[in-house]
């Protein structure tokens, strides 16, 4: 076993422990590696984020399972990354479409009703920003900020981790915000 090995042995070891600087240190030292394979798998750079996110989310939880005698800490956090990204791949943009789909017609009925009887043209603003956003973008917002779903229900619903679902709603705001004129226009 190499040095680097052995620091990977002991830094999952202390991981499965829940010392937070030890999974630090290890993500610094596997992440690109990571990113690189699930990289290769989903083709495009952010869906690859989100694999990876999504497999230290398992090495965390899973660092117990770790055994040196089978497989190397590398070769084993690769596989959870490869497995991360073909979930990923598997879910597909058509689901989130499909999810997020449905609530297309809905949010054309709550969004008039805030504004019935004053600016039409804010409706209609609001219904075009909205319409530019990537439907599973849009679907998000409208579940968090129309219906009140937690992040959780989100992440469950598009299949997403809860890091990764406040990451899009946190964009998809700031997008929503700039569409509407939000520098003080």
């Amino acid at each position: 076993m190499t040095d680097s090995q052995a620091t990977l042995v002991e830094g999952l070891a202390r991981v499965a422990a829940g010392d937070r600087e030890a999974f630090r240190l290890l993500y610094e030292r596997t992440a690109p590696k990571l990113l690189a394979s699930a990289r290769r798998i989903l083709g495009n750079g952010s869906a690859a984020e989100d694999a990876v996110q999504e497999a230290y989310v398992r090495i965390w939880r899973h660092a117990g399972d770790f055994d040196p005698r089978i497989a190397s800490p590398i070769a084993w956090m690769t596989t959870i990354a490869r497995h991360a990204a073909i979930d990923l791949a598997r879910s597909g943009p058509e689901k989130v479409s499909a999810a997020s789909a449905t609530f297309d017609a809905e949010l054309a009925e709550r969004l008039a009703a805030p504004f019935a009887g004053g600016d039409p043209l804010a409706t209609s603003r609001l219904s075009t920003c909205l319409g530019g956003l990537e439907a599973d973008r849009r679907g998000m917002l409208i579940l968090a900020y129309c219906y009140g779903w937690s992040r959780e229900e989100l992440a469950g619903r598009f299949g997403k981790p809860v890091a990764t679902v406040k990451t899009i709603l946190r964009r998809s705001l700031a997008l929503l915000k700039e569409c509407l004129g939000g520098n003080g226009r």
